[in-house]
Parts: structure tokens; C-alpha cells; sequence
């Protein structure tokens, strides 16, 4: 048997603790499935999809089945309510989401108030998890992680920069850009532009315009491959030479679509890569093989809900969230598609990574990022 195959065995191997029941164990799927960034919200829905698939292959969890059910926020916080008030009316105990920390942050406290157990696989906003509720984790890392290691690669390779700083003015947008804003400044160096732009924004021709004038030759982006690929592209067109860097936000292959050419020299920040990961190697091909490309957070979502069957196996309680919650935070890693994943007692886990990628032409002549 294969490694990979062991990891999802591993998931499900209590499932002989637990007795025989009639209902299936829902768990949400919450983000943008449709909307602007609803390559994202794929991501998400493939990502949990594939792990309930294949742990129902092997007998599911306590004698049950996990079944999916999907929420549409489109990336909107008040429709994020409306999401979570309707999970908690359909019985939903567990919930994988919401994308948007700005979503999720909402979210989570109708979800406390509700006894349901939400792990984000994609919010990064340090708040998520730092008001002490209950029932917040994320398989990913915070903001004040990545703003840190970006705002250090900048200190130290681009000393020389004029930068813009330029923000969606959205909890994760600006909150990354104040962490890395905040090492710059100790280091030394100064902004030349602090923005905010709006989401949705199509024009960008003044903001651009106002970084030429500075003699911008960095900007540093919080925001979604959406606005930053326009940015890119409309500053190559008016003639802005300037590197773009940012967060998570832009590992989605859409970028490359909306900027074209410009993407390329474009830098982020993310974790190593999980496809990467030789225990991800079987579940990698099984989304080859449906012609979906696991990039992003499909694996962060597929390994969220292996997290959630293996709490709820070793808890007993398919039904119970908070028995379920402190059973994750108690025990030690679990093994997932992402590697061995454990908590601490806010819900962040134990092992944040961030690394520096930069966009170049892969072999097929098509973008993408690089582990630089």
C-alpha cells in the first residue's frame, strides 16, 4: 500500500469504535463558488469532495458516510451569514470554509453560538482564531507569518525599491500589508505610496499614474489575483516598471489569465508546495485523472476534512462539535495530504511555513508560480 493510501487509512481507522446510524455526517463546504474568485471556491468544494470520497471508500467515519453540502458566499460577508444561518437550520455540525478571512471572521461566531466546529483552509487573518472562541482552526498560516517573511525578503533583496504599498482594504488585504509594512519600516525603509483600493475596482489608470510619479519600482499587494491582475496589466500598458509581490491570494493559475504577460517576475508568498508532498502523490493523480489541477487550497481542503473524520472518530461523537473540536486540539498530528498537521489552542497549526515564489513560464509556455 502506498503512502498516500496509508494517510486517508490512518483518517479512518476508529471507524470500528463507533456504532451504526441512520444519518450521514454532513459537513459544509463554504466559499466562493461562484463570483470573482470562485477558482478558489473550486478549489475548496473539489478538494473536500475527493477526501469524503475516498474515506466513505474505506467504510466512512463511525459506521456513517460523510455527505458534502456546498454554501455559495461569493466571497460577500453578509452572504457568509446567511450561509452559516442555513448550515446550522439543515443540521450541519462541521463546516470546511469560509476562503475570505473577512468572511470567515463573521461567520465563526454564528457558528460558535451554534455548536459548529469551522476550519478554514484558506483564512489568514490573525483574528480568526485569536478572539478565544471555541471553534476555530485553519490548516493554513496567519498573516502576521507570511507579512513577516515577505516584508524580510523585501528588506534584504530590494533594499534600493521605492514601494508602494496598495491594499483591498479588507481584513486579509490589509492586514498582510501592515505586517510586512511594519518590518520594512523597522528596517529601515519607507513606503513611497500606501493605497487602499475597492473590490471590483476595474480602472486603475490614477493609482498607476500617482506610483509612476513616485518612481515605484516595487509594489507590495494584499488582495486577490483579481484586482492584482489588472494592476499588473494596466501598469504594463502605461509603462509602470515595477515588480508586483503578494500574499496566497495570488496562487490561482486566473492570474495568469487576467494579467497575461505581465505576471511574469511577479512574486508571492505560500506554503511549500502540497502537491509536493509524497503522501499527496495518489490523491494528486485521482484529480488528474478527473482533469481538475489540485493547486492552491484544493489539498488544504482536502486535508481539513481528514482532520475533521479523524476527530470525530477518536471522539466517539459524530454530532458533538465542541467534543469533536477539543479532541483535535488535544490530540497529536494527524497525517494528511498536506503532512502531519497539529494544533495548538487557538486552532492555528503548529507548522507554519511560508516560502518565496516567483511566476515564470513553465515548459508547456504556460505561467505559473516557482519555488524560488
Amino acid at each position: 500500500m502506498k503512502k498516500s493510501l496509508l494517510s486517508v487509512v490512518a483518517v479512518t481507522a476508529l471507524v470500528a469504535l463507533g456504532g451504526h446510524a441512520n444519518a450521514d455526517i454532513l459537513i459544509g463546504v463554504a466559499g466562493p463558488i461562484t463570483g470573482p474568485n470562485a477558482a478558489f471556491g473550486a478549489q475548496f468544494q473539489k478538494g473536500a469532495e475527493r477526501a469524503a470520497a475516498d474515506i466513505n471508500a474505506i467504510g466512512g467515519v463511525l459506521g456513517q458516510q460523510i455527505k458534502i453540502v456546498v454554501g455559495d458566499d461569493v466571497s460577500d460577508p453578509k452572504q457568509g451569514i446567511s450561509v452559516a444561518n442555513k448550515f446550522v437550520a439543515d443540521g450541519v455540525k462541521f463546516v470546511v470554509g469560509h476562503f475570505n478571512s473577512g468572511v470567515s471572521i463573521p461567520a465563526s461566531e454564528v457558528y460558535a453560538e451554534n455548536g459548529v466546529l469551522e476550519i478554514t483552509p484558506a483564512s489568514t487573518n490573525p483574528q480568526y482564531t485569536e478572539r478565544g472562541l471555541w471553534n476555530t482552526f485553519r490548516t493554513c498560516g496567519r498573516d502576521d507569518q507570511q507579512g513577516k517573511v515577505a516584508g524580510e525578503y523585501i528588506a534584504a533583496n530590494f533594499k534600493n525599491a521605492k514601494i508602494a504599498i496598495i491594499h483591498d482594504r479588507t481584513p486579509y488585504g490589509q492586514g498582510l500589508v501592515d505586517v510586512a509594512k511594519k518590518v520594512l519600516n523597522a528596517s529601515g525603509l519607507t513606503e513611497v505610496v500606501y493605497e487602499g483600493i475597492l473590490i471590483g475596482d476595474k480602472d486603475f489608470s490614477a493609482l498607476i499614474a500617482k506610483m509612476k510619479k513616485a518612481g515605484v519600482t516595487l509594489i507590495y499587494f494584499g488582495g486577490l489575483h483579481t484586482e492584482a491582475g489588472l494592476i499588473m496589466r494596466q501598469s504594463a500598458d502605461q509603462g509602470l516598471k515595477a515588480t508586483l509581490f503578494s500574499g496566497d491570494g495570488m496562487v490561482s493559475s486566473e492570474l495568469a489569465s487576467i494579467a497575461g504577460d505581465a505576471v511574469i517576475g511577479t512574486l508571492n508568498t505560500f506554503a511549500p508546495d502540497p502537491r509536493k508532498n509524497p503522501a499527496a502523490h495518489d490523491i494528486v493523480e485521482k484529480f488528474h485523472a478527473a482533469g481538475f489541477e489540485p493547486e492552491a487550497y484544493t489539498l488544504y481542503s482536502y486535508a481539513a476534512v481528514q482532520i475533521l473524520a479523524s476527530a470525530i472518530a477518536k471522539s466517539g461523537s459524530a454530532t458533538d462539535a465542541q467534543k469533536v473540536a477539543d479532541t483535535i486540539k488535544a490530540n497529536g498530528p494527524v497525517s494528511t495530504a498536506i503532512g502531519d498537521i497539529s494544533f495548538d489552542s487557538k486552532g492555528d497549526i503548529t507548522r507554519p511555513d511560508y516560502i518565496i515564489y516567483e511566476w515564470k513560464k513553465g515548459n508547456d509556455g504556460k505561467p505559473t508560480y516557482f519555488e524560488k
